[in-house]
Formats: structure tokens, sequence, C-alpha cells
């Protein structure tokens, strides 16, 4: 990381897993459209952030938990973290979604970044956590994997050299990600895509 490098909020994490031009337009640029599933987020999150915490069978459940990691240079917000009484404490971080499970590792992406801060922050070790879906009502149970770690970790240092060179990169490839993004008329995709500046993200990638 660079020495003095710029905060990164963690849930850029998940904008940049998508598509890192996204994610310059909304944290380099100051550009922001909101939609339907956009401000359906933020309501369910406005919803979780509002409990106290509490204690009940031996487990602590603290909500709006504040997160920073100094190594990463990330900060950002918890919805709920569950903290069994045990010598030592286990936690077990779950991160609610408005929408459904993906296939993509977006979501699991933002809940490893959080597991990062934690365990800086605690002096702990967490080995899996939950992502919360409202269309299925249910956990999806997330392992942090080595694996989990070196891609969530590889994110952050792309999100930290994109913050640093203030430069945008070309869109996407994936046309599916385009039509769903609430960013496509601010972007241009297709007319950005005639001068091939989608390879800029292949140059960032290569060692």
């Amino acid at each position: 990381m660079d020495d003095n490098p710029q905060p990164l909020f963690i849930s850029a994490l998940q904008h940049i897993a998508y598509c890192p031009r996204q994610f310059a337009l909304i944290h380099v640029e100051q550009a922001w459209e909101e939609n339907r599933f956009t401000a359906e987020g933020k309501i369910l999150h406005e919803r979780v952030d509002s409990g106290l915490a509490e204690q009940r069978r031996g487990t602590r459940y603290e909500r709006g938990v504040m997160l920073r990691s100094e190594q990463y240079q990330i900060q950002g917000k918890m919805d709920l973290l569950e903290i069994e009484i045990a010598n030592p404490p286990i936690y077990y971080p779950v991160e609610y979604k408005r929408g459904k499970p993906k296939v993509e590792d977006w979501d699991r992406i933002q809940l490893c970044a959080q597991v990062l801060c934690l365990e800086e922050m605690r002096n702990c070790t967490i080995t899996e956590g939950a992502l919360w879906y409202w269309e299925t009502r249910r956990r999806e149970e997330v392992a942090i994997t080595t694996e989990l770690r070196a891609t969530t970790v590889e994110y952050i240092r792309m999100a930290h050299d994109i913050l640093h060179s203030g430069k945008t990169p070309g869109p996407t490839t994936n046309l599916q990600r385009c039509r769903a993004c609430s960013l496509v008329d601010l972007c241009e995709p297709k007319a950005f895509r005639k001068d091939h500046s989608s390879l800029y993200i292949d140059e960032m990638f290569k060692p």
C-alpha cells in the first residue's frame, strides 16, 4: 500500500469487483445515479443499523459496528457482529443484502474486507461469516479462505491505485453488467469501448 493512501470505504470494493469503471465514476469522478436497487439497499441497511446491542444465550449481537484497518487503509460499517462469549471470543460477521445470492464474489469480497478490519482491531482470527439476503430470507455461510483473502487484498490494492492515479478505466466487456448498472447513461460504455480503453484493466493486473 502507499505510505499515505486515501481511506477507502469497504462498500466501494463491491463497486470495483463489479466494474472498475463504475468504481472510478463513483469514487473518483463523484458521479452517482440512484435506482430502485440502490434505494432498497439503503432502506434495508438503515433498518438493520437502527438496532441496539443485545446479548442472548451466551452470544452478544452488535449492530452498526464501525470498522477500520490501518494496514489496508479501509473503513466502513458492519451490519451485524455476533460474538460468542468464549475464551477467546468467537466473532461471526453478518452482512445484509437486498437481493439474492450471487455466483460472483462481489458480496463475499465486501464481507472479507470487514473480516480484515475486525482481525486487526480485535486481535482475532475469523474463519467464517454470513451474507443474509432479502429475497431468500436466509443466510449464506461464507468461508474466509486464503483465496478469498488474496482476492480481496488485490481489489483493495487496485482501488487504491485508481484513487491515487485519478484515472477512470474503460468499461467492462461484460454487457450484462452494463444493463444492470445505475450509471450506464453517465458511463456511455458503447462510445468508450470503441477506443479499446478496457485494456487498462488488464494492464493493472499484470505482475
